[in-house]
């Protein structure tokens, strides 16, 4: 049977739309860090290479590769830890040249390095990209965050944060950093704006 992270790990990816509090552990993510603007050619360039070698990882018994402790599983969703460039910092309208990246999507606990390396040497073979050489493979624990889903337009993403932000002040929570985390439930390709859902994340203490 195949592990579906939306019927098992909804307290990860499946939030409310009213902020809470939840204790992320350590997980592996095939990553890529990038800048400048998500409506960017290069930015679409990265998530392509990363689903690349997601799917090149899933596929790999059905191709004759063993992997130790596998199970089938759907691919985790598309996730992004977003900052700015110092410059564009307080500026009350976002520059969106100015945004700094780091794209990333979970793998089963079962990858190592050994098969992100292997996925890495399939994808290369086969459809070969300049930004392969940049993806690399890390474990991350977040640890203790308040997450909230935001549905709507990117655009609109401010009116969400002000409301975790007023969340964490009236929980005694401060917020470690204002490099958030976001999480694409939905293919923003192919949903409509006002629908798409998108988790986002702040580390706090």
């Amino acid at each position: 049977m195949k592990y579906e992270w939306r019927k098992k790990e909804k307290e990860y990816y499946l939030p409310k739309s009213k902020p809470e509090v939840v204790d992320i552990k350590e997980f592996k993510f095939i990553q890529l860090s990038g800048e400048g603007n998500p409506n960017s050619e290069g930015f679409s360039e990265a998530i392509g290479v990363l689903y690349l070698l997601a799917y090149a990882i899933k596929m790999m018994p059905r191709n004759g590769i063993d992997i130790d402790g596998y199970y089938d599983y759907v691919v985790y969703p598309l996730e992004g830890l977003w900052d700015l460039k110092e410059e564009a910092r307080g500026k009350e309208v976002l520059d969106k040249d100015k945004l700094v990246y780091t794209l990333m999507i979970r793998q089963p606990d079962f990858v190592t390095e050994e098969v992100f390396n292997k996925a890495m040497e399939i994808v290369k073979k086969k459809k070969p990209h300049r930004l392969l050489d940049n993806v690399n493979f890390e474990s991350r624990e977040e640890g203790k965050c308040v997450q909230m889903m935001h549905i709507g337009s990117f655009d609109d993403e401010a009116m969400t944060f002000e409301v975790m932000k007023k969340f964490c002040n009236d929980n005694n929570l401060e917020i470690k950093t204002l490099v958030h985390r976001e999480i694409y439930i939905s293919d923003f390709r192919k949903t409509a704006t006002d629908k798409l859902k998108t988790v986002l994340r702040y580390r706090v203490r």
